[in-house]
């Protein structure tokens, strides 16, 4: 099921356990399996939430990995796995640093995800800030930026319904090339992540849809009406759809620590909340949810389908 800007209000969340950045990771994870990955991804399959999605970095130098870690896994392999698990839940990369490598590699890998999964990617991209990371794969770090805009350019054309596509451009050319399979789409989702003014206005020209990353729900409103309006001088008529990672939430009374900045309490509490966003003009919050093993994280997503969830759009 497509998320759109004329529908309710869509929840989704990044996976835990594939990435382990001190910021937001669970002491549980570090211990944590594949089969609780999997039984994690359905639950949110069962419980009404629009994707999963998984980040990347591919290496992490020494300086970083103590607050970033060094657990990161591989986007397409870990969505690849879980599309088998699952039957409706979206697969979102967020997000793939695709200035990594040449984009008719980054299409292969992501057309045949989508296949395989029967149309249910979401390729979110991203300009990436790990300087080490571009220059050991020889990767153009200065000048990511327009790297990226060119290719998700060349994205488009890669992963377009044609078998042999065809794109020129500054940095990447090519042509009589036939890829099978075909993505699944005909036109697969790109989401521009990151919430600098390059980032903004990227995800206003060129995306399908925006991740703002970092920021505060007060910063929203004014970051919206810029992409507003840049997509409009743009002269791009279709409407972007815009998300929001909320504050982390705990469903219910905790009886533990569960931080300042978390939300908690009953459902009707933490919907009033959440539906500020789409007061703001959000079409998708990306959700977190505090929890100390892998059971109680089921629960808390288990809980938010089936009690906060109905509560979002009246």
């Amino acid at each position: 099921m497509p998320i759109l800007p004329t529908g309710p209000l869509s929840y989704g969340m990044q996976l835990p356990i594939q990435s382990q950045s001190t910021l937001y990771a669970e002491p549980w994870e570090a211990g944590a399996t594949p089969a609780d990955l999997a039984r994690i991804a359905h639950t949110a399959d069962r419980s009404g939430f629009a994707y999963l999605a998984s980040c990347e970095h591919v290496g992490i130098p020494r300086r970083l990995a103590g607050a970033m870690s060094t657990i990161w896994y591989d986007p397409v392999a870990t969505l690849a796995f879980l599309a088998g698990v699952t039957d409706r839940v979206l697969l979102m990369s967020h997000v793939a640093v695709v200035g990594l490598r040449h984009p008719l590699l980054t299409a292969k890998q992501y057309a045949t995800l989508d296949h395989l999964s029967g149309g249910r990617l979401i390729l979110g991209v991203g300009a990436g800030h790990v300087q080490e990371e571009f220059e050991a794969l020889g990767a153009d770090f200065a000048g990511r930026g327009g790297v990226l805009d060119e290719t998700i350019d060349a994205l488009r054309a890669a992963l377009g319904p044609e078998e042999f596509p065809e794109f020129s451009g500054e940095r990447f050319s090519f042509g009589g090339l036939g890829q099978l399979p075909r993505p699944a789409q005909e036109r697969v989702p790109i989401w521009v992540g990151g919430s600098s003014p390059a980032a903004v206005r990227r995800a206003a020209v060129r995306g399908d849809g925006w991740l703002p990353q970092g920021g505060s729900r007060d910063e929203l409103p004014l970051r919206i009406t810029r992409l507003r309006e840049l997509r409009a001088a743009a002269g791009i008529e279709k409407p972007l759809v815009i998300g929001a990672i909320t504050e982390p939430l705990y469903v219910g009374e905790p009886g533990w620590r569960v931080g300042r900045r978390t939300l908690s309490g009953k459902p009707e509490v933490l919907a009033d909340s959440l539906r500020a966003y789409a007061d703001m003009g959000v079409h998708q919050i990306q959700v977190r949810f505090r929890s100390r093993e892998p059971r109680e994280l089921i629960d808390q997503m288990t809980a938010f389908g089936a009690d906060v969830a109905p509560l979002l759009d009246t």
